[in-house]
Formats: structure tokens, sequence, C-alpha cells
């Protein structure tokens, strides 16, 4: 073994505590990377898979009723590579002995023919037998989606309610299934597996039972290589539109490819914007901590040059020391970062189904990290062995000249009555600026990071608070699968403990203003709601009698028009026609690119009646079981869901995902914070020996000694707490907004208690740094520290 590299282990046993800090700050980093673009990586794998093997889609289309001779002339249109059709319909569905309201989503399967888009792979059981009036059992076979089935505990043989077309029929699940189409299945794009099924049966029973031989309802298209989707989009929408189509869509708006696409955005993000923080303040760690390293080892450092060892080969050598550490780092992280991504991995299979979903690390993935972990090794230490290149044999043969004292700051701005031990803390804090200015920026990014991985509970909070306290105060929700007259709403009073009823109509819509056209949803309320109001992000309500057309801010930027510009409007449902609107105000609004308008209003300039398509129910307490059963007699409605279940299934899902993020992320800047204050204590401690010997020497007790010492890590600290917090202001700000969606738009709100969480996850790390380095301090050597060169 070369005589430097004994030198090199040496040197690693004798800092091997300050050397494991920085390599679990670098793990953390490297780890934080690795979980989340690993997760990201293995979904967005499972997905491409699963869309090839099951040859998803590329359009999709609804209409009222089309005859089946139609799929030959969508079959001609320029760039369509081949037309699938079949029929779909929304259902209510029961489940003995639970009381909870389903909807169901009821899919014909041409038995016996192979699917040519959006296959269905059974992942358990059987397919359904071909049966014009179901089972020998007298129940319809299905197949159920995976998710619904494991969240309401479904086997083959299982069976249910569903009202058809106004009858009550028995479902009779023969197996699980899984559709590319039907990744994520849940209602509106709510996290809820337990409220929303798909059930797959055979085609010929769904058409008798709607009168729809010879028809379909819902088409699906691929596209030739090279094909336009948007000039095959507008063709579709043509010929469909005389059949009640709504517009055509790409993936972009089928709900279950946009909610992966979304989640697969999130955690890119994520994965890059905190990894750079860790590995920042590891660069940061690394600079002081070899600096310090190289102001010690002058004389050693002189000696190898008087010896002849060229500045490359000492160079190198402290660079060994720090790749060492930093490979150390970066070992413990990929091991952490496959432990949390399997973690992650599972997280996601809750929500998103495929036949195999495992988690990988792929190749590339560890040749950046990699990458990453040498380059801040290099960015950490290049100035320190620049400086030992540099170093003159005779120049280091000297000591280090003595530090420059001068009045502190405050004493110049006048302030004069500071205790000692106080000047001396503020003196030597202010002696090396740099450098403790990047401890307080080092422990400032564990104070943000603790903001932001609390801040995502905060912001549930106020989403679930905005959306189901302040915006529907209503106790259930009814709907129509059509416009319907808003008489309807007298007989929905009539329920078990109604006491009021609120009605609305959703109109689907295309708003266009100049080139640029958007899809949105008119949401008619009340021009005085009570039961359903429009609630911006700050909580404040916005009425909308006499305001016209009102859009969401986003959807306002997204076609670039204000308040006051006219649109066009074509309506997506029943005949043809557009409307001419102006904007009359804009909502900075949570969900999605959406419109508003009073009810009334809407229904005037569509030019039809009193119609309505969905009824806010508020309740008298303990009557909610009793008007959903009383409910599924009245034949126009189509389905109905509880405000209390749904938001009981989503609170059960994202109060434990967010307590993990935010443990993860707690846990992080806390090895961050450790690093900081123990890097710093430890260095202070060995360039400082002298004087703490001298002072205990001279009658200072332990006690006041180690004041002097952890006062200057108390300072750091307090510095650090605001600015930390600041700073995680400002980053949960900018990850929202990378965050930022079509669909979703965070609201940005840190209560007192998040910062105060993020103060004491840093105070209680910092102190337990302080009392490892106290009993150093107390265990000082005074001879050896007095010992100095003349």
């Amino acid at each position: 073994m070369r005589s430097l590299d004994r030198k090199l282990l040496r040197d690693l046993r004798l800092m091997w505590s300050q050397a494991l800090t920085i390599a679990l700050v670098v793990a953390s980093g490297i780890g934080g990377f690795i979980t989340s673009l690993s997760a990201v990586d293995s979904l967005s794998l499972a997905r491409d898979r699963f869309y090839t093997q099951g040859r998803f889609a590329d359009v999709f289309a609804s209409v009222k009723r089309a005859p089946a001779a139609l799929a030959e002339t969508l079959r001609e249109v320029p760039g369509v590579a081949d037309v699938q059709t079949t029929l779909e319909q929304i259902v209510r569905v029961e489940i003995a002995g639970q009381t909870d309201p389903v909807i169901g989503q009821l899919i014909g399967l041409k038995v016996g023919d192979a699917a040519r888009m959006n296959r269905v792979s059974v992942s358990r059981g059987r397919m359904p037998e071909r049966n014009e009036s179901g089972s020998a059992s007298g129940g319809i076979e299905v197949l159920v989606s995976e998710g619904f089935a494991q969240a309401r505990g479904l086997v083959p043989g299982s069976r249910l309610d569903a009202q058809i077309n106004g009858r009550r029929r028995v479902l009779v699940v023969v197996g699980t299934a899984l559709s590319p189409e039907f990744i994520f299945a849940g209602l509106w794009g709510m996290p809820d597996t337990r409220g929303f099924g798909v059930f797959w049966l055979d085609h010929d029973v769904l058409a008798a039972a709607y009168d729809m031989h010879g028809a379909f309802n819902r088409v699906a298209i691929k596209l030739a290589p090279g094909a336009s989707e948007q000039r095959v989009v507008d063709a579709l929408s043509r010929l469909l539109s005389p059949y009640g189509g709504r517009e055509a869509n790409g993936r972009d708006r089928q709900t279950s490819h946009a909610m992966l696409d979304n989640e697969i955005k999130e955690q890119r993000v994520l994965g890059t914007v905190l990894p750079a923080i860790f590995l920042a303040v590891a660069a940061f760690l690394l600079n002081v901590v070899v600096s310090r390293l190289v102001s010690t080892q002058r004389e050693q450092i002189a000696a190898l040059k008087a010896l002849g060892y060229p500045n490359r080969s000492i160079g190198l050598h402290y660079l060994k020391l720090v790749l060492l550490v930093v490979l150390l780092g970066l070992v413990l992280g990929v091991l952490l970062g496959d432990r949390l991504g399997t973690m992650f991995t599972g997280l996601y299979a809750e929500f998103f189904h495929f036949p195999s979903f495992e988690h990988r690390i792929a190749p590339w993935l560890l040749v950046v990290s990699f990458g990453v972990a040498v380059a801040t090794a290099v960015a950490g230490t290049f100035n320190a062995i620049l400086a030992t290149v540099r170093l003159a044999p005779a120049e280091a043969m000297r000591p280090p000249a003595p530090g420059s004292y001068r009045p502190t700051l405050l004493e110049r701005i006048g302030v004069h009555r500071m205790a000692p031990a106080l000047r001396m803390i503020v003196r030597n804090v202010e002696r090396r600026p740099l450098r403790s200015a990047l401890s307080v920026g080092g422990v400032a990014a564990a104070v943000a990071i603790v903001v932001m991985g609390n801040f995502f509970r905060d912001a549930i909070e106020v989403i679930v608070d905005t959306q189901f306290t302040l915006s529907l105060r209503g106790d259930i929700t009814v709907w129509t699968p059509e416009a319907v007259d808003d008489a309807v709403r007298l007989e929905i009073a009539r329920l078990p403990g109604v006491k009021a009823v609120e009605t609305s109509r959703f109109v689907p819509v295309s708003i266009v203003s100049g080139h640029r056209e958007e899809r949105s949803l008119i949401r008619g309320y009340a021009a005085r709601p009570e039961l359903y109001r429009l609630i911006d992000v700050a909580g404040k309500e916005l009425a909308l009698d006499g305001r016209g057309l009102v859009l969401t801010d986003r959807l306002a930027d997204k076609l670039g028009v204000r308040v006051g510009d006219p649109v066009r409007v074509k309506i997506l449902e029943g005949r043809e026609r557009t409307l001419e609107l102006v904007v009359g105000a804009t909502v900075r609004d949570m969900m999605g690119l959406n419109a508003y308008m009073d009810r009334t209003a809407l229904n005037r300039a569509l030019g039809e009646g009193d119609l309505s398509t969905g009824f806010v129910l508020a309740l008298e307490r303990g009557t909610e079981p009793q008007a959903l059963e009383a409910s599924k007699a009245l034949p126009r409605i189509a389905g109905a869901w509880s405000k209390t279940t749904m938001l009981r299934n989503m609170q059960e899902i994202s109060a434990r995902n967010v307590r993990i993020m935010s443990t993860i992320l707690t846990a992080f800047a806390s090895v961050i914070a450790v690093g900081v204050v123990y890097n710093n204590a430890r260095i202070a401690l060995a360039e400082r020996a002298w004087e703490l010997a001298s002072l205990r020497v001279l009658g200072f007790t332990r006690g006041e000694v180690s004041g002097l010492l952890l006062g200057e890590l108390a300072l750091v600290i307090a510095l650090a707490l605001p600015l930390g917090m600041l700073l995680g202001w400002g980053l949960t700000h900018t990850v929202t907004e990378l965050l930022k969606s079509d669909q979703f738009l965070f609201p940005v709100v840190i209560r007192a208690r998040t910062y105060a969480w993020a103060a004491l996850c840093v105070v209680a790390a910092g102190v337990a740094s302080a009392l490892v380095v106290r009993r150093r301090i107390d265990r000082l050597d005074m001879v050896s520290a007095l010992k100095t060169r003349d």
C-alpha cells in the first residue's frame, strides 16, 4: 500500500464521525433522487407495457346512439387505422350488507371475439359466458375492476344488485379484470376505489337491457402511424355530431391516462428539486471539512512536496478521501432509494392497477446517480484541493496567519452592552462570514424541507375544507343521465329527511377565442346558492348572479382572454349550436379548467326550458341511509353519492400518504441539520482547541467554555430558523407552480403548526449534535491542545 493511501485511511479513521454525517447527507440526496425517479420509471414502464399489450386506443368519443354501420364510415377517415365500438352505461350498484352508495360503469364485451383495442385481461376467475338473459343462476355474469374488487372484498361468486334501465338486476362476479382504459378507476378522477367500479359483461345482454341492438354509444380509435391526432379528432367530431356525439378526445383527456401523466410529472419535479438541495448542502460540508483538513495539515503537505511528491498526487490524495466519503453516501443512497422506491411502488399499486408492476432501478439511473455524486465531490472540494496545489513548501511550513478581529456589527451600530461571552461568540461568527453564511443556509435548507414536507398536509386539509365544507354544503348529491325538467326536484324533496334541494346543470362545451380552443364544462349553479357554492382558493365565495360567464383563471390564461372579452361557446351535447358570451369574471379555482354561470341564465342562453342535471340535498341528521334507499325508486335518477362517505374514503388514503411523505422529508431534513451543526461544531472545536484550553487554564468552567462554542451553533440556528421558514415558503411556491396542471392546483397554505414543527425538528437535531460535541469539549486534553508552533 502506498504511503499516501495509508495516510488516507488514517485521516478517515480520525474523522469517521464527520465523514459519516456527510455520507448520510449525500445518501439522503441520492436516496430521494432514486426513490422518486425509480418509482416513476417503474410506473412509466408498467404503463407503456400494458398500453402495448392491451392495445390502448388513441382517441375516444361518446354518442347517445349511433348505428353500428357508422363504424365503417369512421374507419375511412384519413389517419384512422382501426375502429372499435361498444356500449357503456352508468348505473347504481348495491352490495348486500353495505349501505355506502356505489356507482358502476357497465361495459359491453363481445364474448368470443378478441377485442382489438382496450383489451380486458382477467386477473382472477374467468370471462363471462354468452347468455342473452343472464346466467343460469338468474344473474348477469360480470368481470369487475380489480381495484374495486379489492376495496369491497369481492371474489368470484359474489353477487351485487344493479339498477339497469329501471330494472333491478343481479350481477354475478365471475372474475376480476384489468384494462388499459381503467388503470386508474375513480369516479370523476377522485381516488375513491370504494365508490366506483367498472363491470364488463356480455355485449348482447347490455344491448338487450337498453334496446341498443345494432347500435353503439362509445367508440375507440387507433391512429395510423404519423397521423395527425387533431385532424382525426375534428373529423370524428363532425361525423358523430348528428348522433349526439360529444367532441372526440385524445389520450390527454382520458381520465386514467391524465391521472397517470399528472402523477409522473409531480414525482419527477419532487425527485429533481429536493435532491438538489441535499447535494448542495453536502458539497458545502465537504468544502468546509476538506478546507479544515488542509489547513491543519499544512506541515504535512509541505513535507510531501519537499520529498518530491507532485501537486497532482497530493491533490488526488485529498480527492480520493472525498470520493470515498461520497461513494459511501452513494451506496447508502442506492440502498435507501431501493427500499423507499419499493414502498412507493406499493402505494402506487393501490391506485394504479397493472397486470405486472414491480419496482426496478434502471441502469441509467445508477449511472446518473454516480455522476451526480462525483460532481458533488468535485464541486465541494475543488477550491480546497486547488489551495493545496498552490501552497508553496516554505509558506506551508509557517503557522497560519492569526485571525483578524474587529468590533462586531452590533458594536459598530451602537450596541455595546454585551456580555464578554456573547461578544466573543459574535466576533468569531463575523470573522468567517462566508462559512457562517453557508452554515446558516444549510440549517435553513433543513427547515425549508420540513416546511415543504408538511405543507401537503395543510394543503389537503384546505382542499377538503373548501370542497366539502365551504363549497358543497349539502349531504348527498343525485344526478340524471340527461337534462330533465327542474320540477323533478319536487319529487326529490319528498324523500325522507330532505330539508332543502338545490339544482344545478352541467353542460360540456368547447370555448373558442381567436385561434385558441379549450374543452371545458359550464357548471350552472343557483344565482345565490346555499348548498353548492363557488369558492376560490382564498376561501371566498363568488356569487354568479348577473356575472354572465365566469372562467377559472387558468382557463382564461389558456384562452388569452380577460374580463369583458367575448368568446364563442360550442355546445357539445344535444343539437349542434354555438353561443356568443362575454367573460364576466375570473376565479382562482383548484379543480380543472371550468366555467360557471347562473343556471337560469345558462338555460336561457341555450334557449331551453328550466332544465337541471344535478340535485344537492340537505338532510336531517341520521336520515341519509333512508334518503339514499328511497332515491333508488326514482326512475330518472342515474346515481347518487354521499359526501360523508366520499370524504371518509378520501381521507383514509390521503392522510396515510401525507403522513408517509412528511415523515420521510422530516427525517431527511434532520440529517441535513445534524450534518451541518455537528460538522461546524467539530471544525470549530478543532480550530479553537488552543483558545478553549487556555480559558480552562484561566479558570473558566467546562460549562462556560462549552457555552462559547455551542453558543455559536445556537446563534447559527437562531438565524437559520426565520430564514428557513422564508425559504420554505418560497420552495413551496416554486414546487406548487411546477406541479400545477390543467386538472389541479395546490393552494399554497402553510399553517403556523407547520412552521413550529419545522423549527422543533431542526432545534432537536441541533441539540442532539451539540450534546455529542459537548462530551468532546469536556474530555479536551489541555496539555495536547496548548502545544503550538512558534
